[in-house]
């Protein structure tokens, strides 16, 4: 009896040690940008859209739309590994965005606060590849998934949705709209559904592949959980992300800074 005792104790010690490590967040990232135009330059909003998307544009910005070249945006992060049913890691995130053409992702998962796994992604020129500890992933099907974090993610920076020129708005009805975004020569399109009351969008909903092994496309749900100001805007502060098959978010990012017009060189 007592040797069940002992080991019902140390069991114990060792789920609170683990679970202990799981509440301590890694320190922020400290980077300093060089901002290239402290003055960002605006164009009127254009006349036209759906009703919806007009009213959220008019909450975020005004009747002036800034022009965003580039964007870093830093935060914790919490991810589920594996992504179905694995256990929930704390993290920090940092995605930088040549807007609308190519992003750079940095993401650790910690420990204790120490970061026991990295993951270095890019998009650059229409072609992706992820870095990971147990393999590299890259091909037409994740091609085809980092064409959409790149325009979901820029529910950060959301004027770029008004100022490419290749980025179309559709009416759906009273709360909802269909965004089309460019992949190479086609189109990939996000129903975005806006809160009713607020105007505020409450998700982004597309169809992406989960990696190279698979033959169908999954519904993928970016949905903003909170907003508030950041660097002078109103944006989601906590956004979190779904696969349908999965029912539940397997990550979450939580914004700290965002900068806009920087040096990325």
């Amino acid at each position: 009896m007592k040797t069940l005792l002992k080991i019902a104790l140390v069991i114990g010690v060792v789920i609170l040690v683990f679970w202990i490590g799981l509440q301590i967040p890694p320190k922020p990232y400290q980077d300093e940008y060089e901002i290239l135009n402290e003055k960002i330059t605006t164009i009127k909003l254009p006349e036209g859209l759906p009703q919806p998307v007009e009213y959220f544009y008019r909450e975020v910005y005004g009747d002036r739309i800034p022009v965003i070249n580039s964007a870093v945006i830093t935060g914790k992060a919490s991810m589920r590994l594996p992504s179905k049913g694995g256990i929930t890691f704390p993290g920090r995130f940092r995605f930088t965005h040549n807007v609308g053409k190519d992003y750079w992702h940095n993401i650790e998962v910690s420990f204790f606060g120490i970061p026991i796994m990295k993951v270095n992604e890019y998009f650059i020129d229409g072609k992706s590849r992820m870095e990971l500890p147990f393999g590299i992933s890259e091909g037409e099907k994740i091609d085809q998934g980092a064409n959409l974090a790149l325009w979901a993610e820029a529910i950060w920076f959301p004027s770029i949705w008004l100022t490419d020129p290749n980025v179309t708005w559709e009416d759906v009805n009273e709360t909802s709209a269909l965004l089309s975004v460019p992949f190479g020569e086609k189109e990939e399109h996000f129903l975005v559904s806006f809160h009713p009351e607020t105007g505020m969008i409450e998700e982004l909903e597309s169809m992406r592949f989960k990696g190279t092994d698979n033959e169908e496309k999954t519904k993928w749900t970016n949905q903003p959980k909170e907003w508030q100001i950041l660097n002078s805007y109103l944006l989601p502060s906590i956004g979190e992300i779904t696969w349908e098959d999965e029912g539940s978010p397997w990550a979450s990012f939580e914004v700290e800074n965002i900068f806009y017009n920087v040096n990325l060189q």
